[in-house]
């Protein structure tokens, strides 16, 4: 998620006004604008009732993409991201590269999971060098979505919210993958705070981005991290489970907690940088959040997700995230997108978040099996509340994109012919 990524939402002059007046359900039967899938599919998919209101339709259509600072390798990035935008052709829609990059990225880590499920095991040497080039991809996907929208004349809100959306599922498939390589599954503490640190930092992110209204981007950010993490892909098909399992010299530990160590130094760092910004830079009324909230209202949403995930992760029976820690996190990250995405919503529309979300009855359903002495298998639990966060995640993401669309008269994943018609020009 580079800064030029982000800027997607940044042109949001060339569709304000074209649905103004229109009723927030109303488009969501327009096929024409909408989300390209069959009618029938999108019923079942989307919610029964519009997730935006007319006024937050309103007041999405006023926002402005608002980042800060620049990172140390963006500047030589950029040059190559230029490139490589140059050769997209103009009728690609952004929102469609954003999505490849996504599967790309899902896909090279869920072949990953398959092979290391305990991530303890040692997989292909391929399987790694899939994973490194998926995520080289990605960053490269992400990074020129922005840039083809400016290029063709679509960008849009609807831009902005389907990269931060993306970005937010993504994360949880980085630090998942990354914990596999290292086979960081032999220290389960470990592999939980990594992968946890991960989403509750990206969450952090948007979350100050909600009180001050501007996402800022440090010296060391998502565009180091992911570079580092293509090395260890790298790094654990080269030496294996013998370069990971060797000890440092001195220090006395496993190669293998570098990258741990490496996480919990820059949650330390980006988590002080963050609350920094949520305590004082409030730009509402009385300091409080862009939408006039209380700055800590958010940490409810990401508090009940990491105390759930820790009151299951220590007083399960059956030790089920040791024995089954990808889809343990996989069942709780897609927890986390889903209220991040919220909160990337909240921001975008001024709006309030509601603490009430179907999101927290996956794990609900754990705690409350645990609470009766675990008479449902945990691990058939675990398979339910995974099955019911990823469905919850796709209901509401699909529903949020299909109103914004229509509202806007605007495609999701097709630039409209008057678009690349000016940008041919």
């Amino acid at each position: 998620m580079s800064t030029t990524g982000q800027q997607q939402g940044g042109g949001l002059r060339s569709r304000r006004g074209l649905g103004r007046d229109m009723d927030p359900g109303q488009g969501m039967g327009m096929e024409a604008a909408c989300w390209l899938a069959p009618g029938v599919l999108r019923r079942l998919i989307e919610l029964p009732s519009p997730p935006l209101s007319r006024h937050q339709l309103k007041r999405l259509e006023e926002h402005r993409y608002s980042s800060a600072g620049r990172s140390l390798l963006e500047p030589l990035m950029q040059r190559y991201w230029e490139w490589l935008v140059s050769r997209v052709p103009s009728w690609i829609a952004p929102n469609l590269i954003t999505i490849i990059g996504l599967a790309t990225n899902v896909f090279t880590t869920l072949v990953l999971v398959c092979y290391c499920p305990t991530a303890t095991e040692q997989a292909p040497l391929w399987a790694y060098l899939l994973c490194a080039v998926g995520l080289f991809v990605y960053q490269s996907l992400d990074a020129i979505d922005g840039k083809q929208a400016r290029r063709t004349n679509s960008s849009s809100p609807l831009g902005e919210l389907f990269d931060h959306g993306c970005d937010s599922l993504s994360t949880v498939f980085v630090v998942l993958g990354t914990c596999i390589a290292v086979q960081l599954g032999t220290n389960p503490d470990w592999m939980f705070f990594c992968c946890f640190a991960g989403m509750f930092m990206f969450y952090c992110a948007h979350w100050q981005t909600y009180v001050s209204g501007t996402l800022r981007f440090g010296i060391i950010d998502v565009t180091e991290v992911q570079i580092f993490i293509i090395m260890v892909y790298l790094l654990a098909a080269v030496g294996g489970a013998a370069f990971w399992q060797s000890m440092i010299p001195f220090l006395n530990i496993q190669m293998k907690m570098i990258p741990a160590i490496c996480t919990l130094l820059g949650a330390v760092f980006s988590c002080t940088n963050y609350f920094r910004v949520i305590f004082t830079g409030g730009v509402g009324k009385n300091g409080s959040t862009i939408a006039g909230t209380s700055v800590l209202s958010p940490v409810l949403h990401i508090g009940t997700v990491i105390i759930l995930g820790i009151m299951i992760y220590k007083k399960s029976a059956v030790q089920l995230f040791e024995k089954h820690p990808c889809l343990y996190i996989l069942a709780f990250g897609f927890v986390s997108a889903k209220i991040t995405n919220k909160l990337v919503v909240a921001h975008m529309t001024k709006s309030e978040m509601n603490l009430h979300d179907l999101a927290f009855l996956g794990p609900g359903l754990l705690f409350l099996d645990q609470y009766f002495n675990s008479f449902i298998d945990e691990y058939l639990v675990l398979w339910i509340a995974l099955i019911i966060s990823l469905f919850d995640l796709v209901r509401y993401c699909v529903s949020v994109c299909n109103q914004i669309a229509c509202h806007l008269h605007i495609f999701v994943f097709k630039i409209k012919p008057c678009s690349v018609l000016r940008s041919a020009h």
